[in-house]
């Protein structure tokens, strides 16, 4: 198992095993932009990309400065699986103990490492459309019976 060069609290939810992708702003650059935590600190991935950390990492390396200046997520959900992992696998690699690229760089690790207590989080995605399945009598039928039972399966006011 892989640690990291960040002190992460055995409380805190985001180690380096669970990077969670997200959208953020600061007071000091308020442009909403992709990041993850680790520890107390959100990572700015547009600041790594935008360092050109991401050109090790064929399968975003292209896209890595659009995607990760985006004001959501959606670009990069676009992207798939593999480009998920290969991303998420790079962050676990520059944050671990035994790598330099961002430990030994204080200058990178200033741009790059903001304390959660100094940012502002924002909707991770632009929601384009919503239906509500549960529309449909037979899926409200089918909810019902498993909460109430077949014979009570629709309340009266359906």
């Amino acid at each position: 198992m892989s640690k990291s060069f960040i002190e992460v609290s055995p409380e805190s939810h985001f180690s380096i095993q669970n990077l969670p992708f997200g959208i953020f702003s600061t007071q000091s650059e308020p442009t909403p932009r992709v990041g993850t935590a680790i520890g107390d600190y959100a990572v700015d991935l547009k600041a790594l990309a935008h360092a050109g950390l991401f050109d090790q990492v064929p399968e975003i390396a292209a896209k890595a400065k659009d995607i990760f200046s985006k004001s959501t997520l959606n670009l990069f959900m676009a992207q798939g699986k593999p480009v998920w992992t290969a991303t998420r696998k790079f962050i676990q690699s520059i944050l671990s103990s035994e790598n330099s690229i961002l430990r030994d760089n204080q200058a990178l690790r200033t741009s790059v490492f903001v304390p959660l207590n100094q940012v502002k989080m924002h909707l991770p995605a632009e929601i384009g459309d919503y239906t509500d399945f549960y529309a449909s009598k037979e899926h409200a039928t089918n909810v019902g019976i498993m909460f109430r039972g077949k014979d009570n399966a629709l309340q009266p006011n359906w």
